[in-house]
């Protein structure tokens, strides 16, 4: 880009800028976050706005994309908490399994069955990241698969195993 557009983005930004910025406050929490989400659309915007002269977007444009990268934040936000949440449930257990001295436990021998019931697949990641403190970089690069599908695979077996004990302990405490 040549430096007359760029000085024109620059001016553009300083007239409009402010405008945006509040704009953006009412989909993020914090004014880093607000931010960073004007921030996002600028450069979705910029990556456009090359293709139609490198001029600066119309205003109505700008605030929808501030809009579509705050609800794209939230839905992100909340699935990472809703997989922290299903993780967090799983470490009650995790524990009782790496402790060799309840090996004979209740706990320990049924979240072992839960985890012999994993898919190939999911057992070994699970067992590669858990037990072999491996990045998913590492598992990846040692099963030929991308670091997404390996924490997928993860994700994927703490949901499940978080299922299975979740029902076991319903189960026991509805007879006891």
């Amino acid at each position: 880009m040549d430096r007359a557009k760029s000085a024109e983005w620059k001016r553009w930004l300083g007239d409009h800028g402010h405008r945006l910025l509040a704009f953006a406050r009412g989909w993020a929490p914090g004014q880093a976050d607000a931010e960073d989400l004007v921030q996002e659309a600028i450069m979705r915007l910029w990556k456009v706005q090359q293709d139609h002269g490198g001029v600066p977007p119309d205003l109505p444009l700008v605030f929808s994309t501030i809009r579509f990268c705050g609800l794209n934040r939230h839905r992100s936000e909340k699935r990472r908490r809703r997989r922290e949440e299903s993780i967090i449930y799983l470490n009650d257990f995790e524990d009782v399994w790496l402790d060799p001295a309840l090996e004979e436990d209740e706990e320990a021998l049924l979240l072992r069955k839960a985890v012999e019931g994993l898919s190939d697949k999911l057992r070994e990641v699970v067992t590669m990241k858990i037990w072999g403190g491996l990045t998913f970089a590492e598992i990846s690069e040692s099963l030929g698969i991308s670091p997404n599908t390996a924490a997928s695979r993860y994700r994927y077996a703490l949901e499940q195993l978080a299922h299975a004990m979740r029902g076991i302990k319903e189960m026991r405490d509805a007879n006891a």
